[in-house]
């Protein structure tokens, strides 16, 4: 006889069922994701970590091969990154609930009829991504890269990084975002790749509205206290407005393609570690600060820069535009803490059926 389909069958017997509930543990709760944990992989300058720390998250570890990117790190985040990952055994990371990592791309080479979790990924860094969320089982992992990581070796690595990831028992979604949609001035589409443990309730984030977003105004410093190495020979800036496809009103940001041609937006074109001096130029006058580059990819002003321009070029370059993470982060964790919420509520109302028909056979076998 089930006791929460029954009327009470007297006063002493409510009394006394009630007295032995109210004995029993509480129902469980759990707070996990209002501070997290999580590591940082390929951490470059810290973009991502920036973004899960902004909801809560807690850095237990970090990696990154470059010594000039690592030296910045640990200018801003007090700690210096491990080094070269493939050389970092996973059981010597500290436990975590978050993997984050912009991993290089790096083409997957199929042999043969063979497959397997190490024949198709071995050699690449993604492999180490794969080994460590093996061995570690993390709740989720985030992970970022170039748009075309898709048509990458015509589609076959995007491919091979989506069925491993899936074979590790996770559920995993993609979708490329845009810079531009999360109030930077910067035209930077990147690929984001979430992956989590049970099946969330997740969905990536939303451009924001336009009137929140930063213009490209905004993001420039005062050309009197700029340093006059920035600024370009005559000749440079008048081949530039000779090649404009276009008059735009100032400030503009040019970029000279690999065809010689020059466009004027009023934002930037995707920043690149590799470009050329003068790939963007402000007004075509100048090339951005260091600062500017920062605010470019949404760092804040009190982010320390402490290598020379050539570093803070290439930096931010290979770095992440930091609101586009922050959104994704707040996406992730509102998705966790939901499930954990529900999880915990159905949980907990077994235990509330169970402890009734508990304190029912109890009550029952004290009156007998």
């Amino acid at each position: 006889m089930d006791i929460l389909a029954t009327a009470p069958i007297r006063n002493t017997y409510q009394s006394t069922i009630f007295d032995w509930i109210d004995a029993q543990p509480p129902a469980r709760s759990s707070k996990k994701w209002d501070s997290f944990r999580f590591i940082d992989l390929f951490a470059g300058i810290g973009g991502i970590r920036l973004g899960f720390e902004s909801v809560s998250g807690h850095c237990v570890f970090s990696s990154e091969w470059d010594e000039q990117a690592a030296k910045t790190y640990e200018a801003n985040f007090g700690e210096k990154p491990a080094g070269d990952i493939t050389q970092i055994d996973a059981r010597d990371i500290p436990d975590f609930d978050i993997l984050l990592g912009g991993f290089p791309c790096q083409p997957f080479s199929i042999i043969g009829d063979k497959e397997g979790f190490e024949h198709e990924t071995q050699g690449t860094l993604f492999f180490d991504i794969l080994r460590i969320l093996d061995e570690k089982s993390p709740s989720a992992f985030m992970l970022e890269n170039v748009r075309n990581l898709t048509a990458h070796d015509k589609g076959n690595t995007f491919r091979v990084i989506i069925k491993h990831l899936e074979s590790l028992g996770y559920h995993v979604q993609s979708k490329v975002l845009n810079a531009l949609d999360f109030g930077v001035p910067q035209k930077r589409e990147r690929i984001i790749i979430c992956g989590f443990r049970d099946r969330v309730d997740f969905h990536f984030p939303q451009p924001i509205p336009h009137y929140e977003r930063l213009s490209l105004l905004d993001i420039l410093e005062d050309e009197e206290d700029l340093d006059k190495s920035l600024w370009v020979r005559e000749c440079i800036k008048n081949s530039r407005i000779e090649r404009m496809k276009v008059e735009l009103e100032r400030p503009y940001i040019t970029h000279e393609n690999v065809g010689g041609s020059v466009t004027p937006h009023h934002f930037s074109c995707a920043l690149r570690a590799g470009a050329s001096a003068n790939y963007i130029l402000i007004n075509n006058e100048r090339r951005p600060s260091p600062r500017e580059m920062l605010r470019l990819q949404g760092f804040p002003d009190t982010f320390k820069i402490v290598v020379p321009y050539t570093g803070i070029k290439k930096q931010t370059g290979n770095s992440v535009a930091v609101p586009v993470i922050k959104a994704v982060a707040n996406e992730m964790i509102k998705a966790l803490k939901s499930h954990e919420v529900r999880t915990i509520e159905n949980d907990n109302q077994r235990a509330i059926q169970n402890r009734y028909r508990c304190a029912h056979q109890q009550v029952k076998s004290t009156s007998i």
